[in-house]
């Protein structure tokens, strides 16, 4: 919270500062009136900015300041300290910013200056219409730095979903857990998008892409001509053929709708069956133990997640998620579901009210493999997200881009990645030339415990731990031929963020 119950923390910054207090680089959190205020210093320059992210309201005094912005260090969002202007997702929204005076050798923090858009503008040329299919981050993200840029021309958005889009990431956390209410769960309120013009059409399903004469094709016949086109259509969650089950027995989590449904079987029910150890499989996990719902998970690996984490971090995951009750049989998939029981490859029976599959996501590829696109396990982009058809951009979890960091074609499903491809998709459809250079980054939250990890290691070979794991508090690098290619922390925020940098600045040991 941005303050306690005595009210504003620090000092108030409208009053006068030693500038000796604020060392170059130093940061200090302080208040005007009763907003909270971070006050930061650039060699002669000093900022003063909201001092929350407005992702998840992150403490940004305990961030990275990088050049002249600074980054969260909970989910590595970056604003920009000379404007508040959110630069990085997975924030989207600016943080409020002051007017600083500097006089003799004090500062003082004056006026709040009002919110504008980016002073950077859509180049001379700009196509006249944008169509973006997909509903999600990618989606999002491109259409709101579409209209951020001040892009004047036509926006339509297809999405698939009946909601318009929403932030992904809660549905298996706080909001499945019931620690969030629903209505923080939209990216943005209805009204935003016909208060910026862009005409979102929920429950659109397309039907083709032609590339030669520039339109799409809609169910039903309707065709929608574009100039640029951004497909962002996702993943899709991969539904475990199980005989004896219904598709109504096996539920799977993607969408609001996914996590409504899940959150109505629990309200009636006494056991849960999660299959599948990964990070959704998991996050659903600790979710329904929040609810004080039984829950068992049925994995084939011998540890959760030790091939994306290593071991050592896997067994620490798994010890976690016994201390809160929950039950593992690893080494197992589900071989049946009769009579409410699921019978597992084991030989094992466990009983169930229902069933939730984690078992993993398929990029949707299909429309632009039908478009005569470049598809490699995965749409195929270059280093400006754009695909083997010229106009035609792609960004989200169906992206395989050219990851400079890495020297690999890769394609990754995180939700930051997603966001950060739709902005630098959009600035690119309207004429920039900026390629996509991210650093990969996720987070996960398995009760009050988050790891986070930036970077990208499909395979390593070398595991360094700095810390004690079993103590949370901990930082992993995964090595391949003596090259750090990603990092996993617990409670290291500065250093996962520091790692971002050094991958950022090629530096990474």
């Amino acid at each position: 919270m941005a303050e306690d119950q005595a009210g504003p923390v620090g000092p108030d910054l409208a009053h006068e500062i030693s500038l000796s207090e604020l060392p170059d680089g130093g940061k200090l959190v302080g208040h005007v009136g009763d907003e909270p205020v971070l006050l930061a210093r650039r060699g002669a320059d000093v900022f003063a900015i909201g001092a929350h992210c407005t992702h998840y309201s992150g403490p940004l005094a305990d961030g990275l300041i990088v050049d002249a912005t600074v980054r969260c260090p909970w989910h590595h969002a970056c604003f920009d300290l000379r404007t508040g202007e959110a630069l990085h997702a997975p924030a989207l929204s600016p943080v409020d910013s002051w007017a600083v005076e500097q006089r003799g050798g004090k500062i003082f923090v004056r006026e709040k200056r009002a919110q504008t858009r980016a002073q950077r503008r859509a180049k001379p040329g700009a196509p006249d219409k944008v169509v973006i299919i997909g509903g999600g981050g990618a989606g999002f993200a491109a259409a709101e730095m579409l209209r951020r840029r001040q892009y004047q021309g036509k926006i339509v958005m297809l999405s698939s979903d009946d909601a318009p889009p929403v932030d992904r990431p809660n549905l298996s956390k706080d909001y499945l857990a019931g620690n969030a209410p629903e209505d923080w769960v939209p990216l943005r309120a209805e009204s935003f998008y016909s208060d910026n013009a862009i005409d979102l059409r929920l429950g659109a399903t397309v039907a083709g892409v032609d590339v030669g004469a520039r339109e799409i094709a809609l169910d039903g016949g309707d065709r929608i001509p574009f100039e640029r086109l951004l497909l962002a259509t996702g993943a899709e969650p991969v539904r475990p053929s199980i005989p004896g089950a219904m598709p109504s027995d096996v539920l799977v989590l993607r969408s609001l709708s996914d996590s409504r449904a899940i959150i109505e079987r629990a309200k009636t029910a006494r056991r849960a069956v999660v299959l599948g150890a990964s990070f959704i499989g998991l996050e659903v996990a600790a979710s329904l133990r929040a609810r004080n719902i039984e829950v068992h998970v049925a994995a084939p690996e011998e540890r959760p997640m030790e091939r994306i984490l290593g071991p050592e971090m896997g067994a620490f995951v798994r010890a976690l998620h016994e201390e809160h009750g929950v039950v593992f049989h690893l080494g197992n998939t589900a071989s049946a579901v009769e009579g409410g029981k699921v019978k597992l490859s084991g030989g094992g029976v466990i009983e169930a009210d229902f069933i939730v599959a984690g078992t993993g996501v398929r990029p949707r590829v299909e429309l632009a493999e039908r478009a005569g696109l470049r598809v490699n396990r995965g749409v195929v982009v270059d280093a400006y997200l754009e695909t083997s058809a010229p106009g035609i951009f792609a960004a989200g979890d169906i992206t395989r881009w050219p990851d400079s960091h890495s020297g690999e074609a890769i394609r990754v499903e995180h939700w930051v990645v997603a966001e950060r491809q739709g902005q630098i998709a959009a600035l690119n459809m309207i004429g920039e030339r900026e390629k996509f250079s991210a650093v990969p980054f996720f987070w996960s939250q398995h009760y009050d415990v988050p790891i986070n990890y930036v970077g990208h290691a499909e395979t390593f070979d070398e595991l360094a731990v700095e810390g004690d794991i079993a103590g949370k508090d901990c930082l992993v690098r995964f090595r391949r031929s003596g090259r750090t290619l990603a990092v996993a922390s617990i409670f290291r925020d500065v250093q996962s963020l520091e790692a971002e940098l050094s991958f950022e600045r090629g530096a990474a040991g």
